[in-house]
């Protein structure tokens, strides 16, 4: 778990330590760091949805920098991201592969640091065993996964499913400027 750090306001109350994810929160930004998993799958979705409740036409801003992680949960946060009113923004900041990087292309605007780094690819699967029939109702399921991703991928590039798989059938990197001509990033940014 990443140590959140606190920083102390005086208010009329005295001294308070808030975290500061917290007052981020309140200028409308959120964190998607680390392995997506269900916890951090619910916490995002949650601040999603309690921005979204306060003002469903203000911008949100999503950083990202994750390894990706759970393909189910990460689906969940981004059929969220795209049932919201308010327009959300994603900034890789660091490296956001797999299901990260899923969650970065469905951001209505996409900016990449300079630095930063895309890493998509096929669906993993952490080894399929099981009785024959087991094996291939699991690998239909995962080579639906592998449709349903590519064609998310499709919509948010422009490129079709095909290049799609074609590109990630294999660990694929992009730096920021790659990116930006694959169509996964609008515009690359020095100041955030």
């Amino acid at each position: 778990m990443i140590q959140m750090p606190c920083i102390v306001k005086e208010t009329s109350a005295g001294l308070e330590r808030l975290s500061i994810a917290d007052t981020m929160l309140q200028q409308r930004k959120i964190w998607c760091i680390g392995e997506i998993t269900r916890e951090s799958a619910v916490s995002l979705i949650l601040q999603l949805h309690h921005l979204e409740h306060e003002d469903s036409a203000a911008p949100i801003t999503m950083y990202i920098n994750s390894p990706g992680g759970s393909v189910p949960d990460g689906l969940a946060v981004l059929d969220t991201m795209h049932a919201m009113k308010a327009p959300i923004t994603t900034v890789c900041v660091a490296e956001a592969a797999s299901m990260g990087a899923l969650l970065f292309v469905s951001g209505q605007e996409r900016l990449m640091l300079p630095n930063a780094c895309l890493m998509l690819h096929d669906p993993l699967t952490l080894g399929i065993s099981g009785s024959a029939l087991d094996v291939e109702r699991k690998t239909k399921k995962l080579m639906k996964t592998r449709e349903i991703i590519a064609n998310i991928l499709a919509d948010a590039t422009g490129n079709t499913p095909e290049e799609i798989l074609a590109k990630t059938s294999v660990d694929c990197y992009f730096d920021a400027k790659e990116a930006l001509e694959f169509g996964l990033a609008d515009r690359i940014v020095h100041e955030i």
